[in-house]
């Protein structure tokens, strides 16, 4: 079927909600009718997100009951005894999430499957910690995290509170493949489902047990002076986290008012996303009214974290990923004094070494997986099983961390609540968070970092996309400033070529379409398409002996492969 044919079969629905007919009534432009109907808003490996409208290339509850009757069918097929287990659905404050909650609830219950609906909206984290919590077969959130207020999504977990994996994605998508008529997807009333109490509403009882396991991590600190700013962007961190500080000890902590309450507009910043210092302007100004120690801020569906402090000229600075990530790895190390000996440290592929060396530096095995924290995730449940390693610690450099076994995703809860406690302990000593850093670049040497997110949407763009990355694995790059090329890591072919010996070695990893090239100062840059988003990241990671030489190489590889694209 072309995009007309899917055009004219959505109009052609009698029953078709009256809001998405009126909108696609209204559409005149062909180039948008294409955009709406040229595919099927895919579900990937990292679930599935879009532009929230009418078509079958947009975020509605039709895509939403596709994929919820397609999980279904893949859990009965697992395992009938699964319906009774049944799939726990959480939601942010976006526009439409209850709705599409609700209709993956009404889904799951007309197929028999038990449905666990959070009665307002709850953190991601929370989501994952419910799964394990209930012991249930599944979990959904619908958010798009950190995008702008026309998007949203749908995110799978598995059993172990984890997001779907590789092989477990494939084998749901082979069964929403197998979905002929998006109409055609029964769906049970609301009303029936709670009356049957196939579909059950939590809430209390499992934020107090969530809260209990994120304290139980932390060290309190009683009568803290603390003064902190929070704001959760409109998001839904905004209960959770400060439950949490409070039972915790920081009686200082104030929230932005302007971004306290939902708000699927974002109507104080537009792009919700805690790595854009914009998003910080008004809690800087109230951080600067009451003379604050530290800012904290987390994305809508909350498990995400940014920080900001001030820097040595007194000046806000919002630290990186990679700087909070490689700050908490070095505080929790050496003021958990019982660690087992086995513990490890887990990373992504295109987060700092920093991190990494930091946490060699206590004892500490380290380990990188693929982009994503699902791979964290997986990481961590193969070891409970087999007891090789012991979890301390994971991070990506897109603002995702995790202390803790309770969980299988990253959690701007026990982040934001860690970030204060690391704060605080620093203050007790006359320091920043900002000199703290410095403490650690001076004594493991300068890394810095940057990401590049390059938009190309529509068709165009997905094509742009696939000819850029063909492009740099035929390129011969020629090195930046006196580094050389050494290393050149193909993800997609898990095949890495060493440059200096000519060699090939496998990559141990899940396929995934990924370049890294690597030069023998240990400097790298790395490409991957986003897997949610019309987007090609680049990643650019540098090492010198001063803050000043980095920063110079930095802009100086970025120069060099942003011309080439």
């Amino acid at each position: 079927m072309n995009y007309q044919e899917s055009y004219q079969n959505w109009l052609n629905q009698k029953d078709l909600d009256i809001e998405l007919r009126q909108e696609l009534e209204a559409v005149t432009d062909e180039k948008e009718i294409e955009d709406r109907f040229y595919m099927d808003l895919e579900f990937g490996t990292g679930g599935m997100r879009g532009k929230m409208g009418a078509g079958s290339n947009r975020m509605n509850i039709y895509t939403v009951a596709k994929v919820t009757y397609g999980l279904g069918k893949y859990l009965l097929r697992q395992n009938m005894q699964n319906w009774e287990k049944g799939v726990v659905i959480a939601y942010d404050s976006r526009h439409n999430s209850r709705k599409f909650a609700e209709t993956a609830a009404c889904v799951l219950g007309k197929m028999g499957v038990a449905a666990y609906l959070f009665e307002e909206l709850r953190p991601t984290p929370e989501l994952s910690f419910a799964v394990r919590n209930l012991k249930a077969a599944a979990g959904i959130v619908i958010t798009a995290s950190h995008n702008p207020k026309e998007y949203n999504g749908y995110k799978v977990y598995g059993p172990d509170g984890g997001q779907m994996v590789t092989a477990s994605a494939d084998a749901l998508i082979a069964e929403i493949g197998r979905i002929d008529d998006i109409f055609d997807i029964p769906i049970m009333p609301m009303v029936e489902g709670l009356n049957q109490k196939i579909i059950q509403m939590i809430g209390i009882k499992m934020d107090n047990a969530f809260t209990d396991a994120v304290t139980a991590i932390c060290y309190p600190r009683p009568n803290s002076d603390l003064k902190v700013v929070y704001t959760p962007l409109h998001g839904a961190g905004n209960k959770p986290v400060r439950r949490v500080l409070e039972e915790l000890g920081y009686s200082q902590v104030t929230v932005v008012p302007e971004q306290e309450l939902p708000d699927g507009d974002f109507t104080t910043t537009p792009y919700p996303n805690p790595e854009d210092r914009s998003v910080f302007t008004l809690a800087m100004k109230l951080a600067d009214e009451i003379g604050a120690d530290i800012i904290i801020g987390t994305d809508p569906d909350c498990d995400r974290v940014g920080v900001v402090g001030r820097n040595h000229r007194g000046q806000y600075e919002v630290f990186t990923g990679n700087q909070t990530g490689a700050l908490l790895i070095d505080y929790y190390l050496k003021t958990r004094k019982d660690l087992p000996a086995n513990k490890v440290v887990i990373k992504t592929i295109v987060t700092s070494e920093l991190g990494g060396i930091v946490a060699k530096s206590y004892g500490a095995t380290v380990i990188d997986v693929l982009t994503g924290f699902k791979y964290i995730g997986e990481c961590m449940t193969d070891f409970e099983k087999t007891g090789d390693y012991t979890f301390v610690f994971g991070y990506e450099e897109s603002y995702g961390y995790l202390a803790g076994n309770y969980a299988r995703d990253k959690d701007a809860v026990i982040a934001s609540a860690l970030v204060c406690e690391m704060t605080d302990y620093y203050k007790q000593q006359g320091l920043t968070l900002h000199e703290a850093l410095q403490s650690l670049y001076q004594k493991y040497g300068y890394f810095i970092e940057d990401v590049v997110a390059l938009t190309l949407e529509g068709i165009e763009g997905k094509t742009k996309i696939e000819k850029i990355m063909d492009t740099f694995r035929k390129i011969d790059f020629p090195g930046f400033a006196e580094a050389k090329l050494v290393k050149f890591n193909d993800y997609e072919t898990s095949v890495s070529n060493d440059l200096t010996t000519g060699l090939t070695t496998s990559i141990e990893l899940p396929k995934s379409n990924v370049l890294k090239f690597v030069f023998d100062d240990h400097s790298w840059f790395a490409l991957r398409p986003s897997g949610t988003e019309p987007k090609l990241k680049m990643y650019f990671s540098v090492t010198g002996k001063t803050q000043e030489e980095a920063l110079a190489k930095k802009e100086l590889l970025k120069k060099q492969v942003t011309a080439l694209i």
